[in-house]
């Protein structure tokens, strides 16, 4: 059973528990007063393991599942046996890092709450994206698949411009910070332990387009 695989099952059923269970909700929720005050940073993580709804819950693990499995095999080959251990630190580093510029805005607001593994699952589709940015995606609207780096370009911008703009109620701050987190563990784990240059990859395919 590959990681990817039990991520999405282990998400599942926390998220089902707690859809139905408002005292784990509560206790796994992303909550900065909490951190603040009671030191509970384990909330940087838990709260990846919950979601608003069956929908949230469903797009999350699809796009994780899609991207994931990919990314997963391709952490193999690039660094051998250290690949499963660098993939799943990419998806919890990752998940941490997302929300560091949230915590800091928010650390003293007893009305704010963020839930879902939004960021790292952008952290893992931002890596795919990187690992392989000729790859054709879809997007909303545009019938035509177009290359994933111009794709990812677009999701950047538009994300950034949410994120100040605000309201909504989507942490899409958590979205931009875990895709930047993504590309540049990704860029890390390369300099450090592959045995290619990665980032040198990522540029010569996007001369090539």
């Amino acid at each position: 059973m590959s990681i990817t695989l039990i991520i999405v099952i282990i998400t599942c059923i926390v998220s089902f528990l707690a859809l139905n269970n408002q005292k784990i909700l509560d206790d796994l929720i992303f909550y900065p007063p909490a951190v603040t005050n009671q030191k509970q940073w384990y909330r940087f993580l838990t709260c990846a393991l919950v979601h608003a709804d069956y929908v949230h819950l469903g797009f999350n693990m699809f796009s994780f599942y899609s991207f994931g499995n990919y990314v997963e095999d391709a952490f193999k080959y690039y660094f051998g046996t250290l690949g499963p251990v660098l993939y799943v630190a990419l998806y919890v580093i990752s998940q941490v890092l997302c929300l560091l510029p949230t915590y800091a805005k928010h650390k003293d607001d007893y009305y704010y709450r963020s839930l879902g593994a939004s960021g790292a699952v952008s952290a893992v589709i931002f890596a795919g994206i990187f690992l392989s940015p000729l790859l054709p995606m879809g997007i909303m609207f545009i019938p035509i698949p177009i290359p994933g780096f111009i794709f990812g370009f677009l999701y950047l911008a538009l994300t950034a411009y949410l994120d100040r703009r605000g309201g909504g109620g989507i942490n899409h701050s958590a979205h931009l910070f875990g895709a930047l987190a993504g590309i540049g563990l990704v860029i890390v784990f390369g300099f450090a332990f592959a045995h290619e240059n990665l980032l040198q990859n990522f540029i010569q395919q996007i001369r090539r387009f």
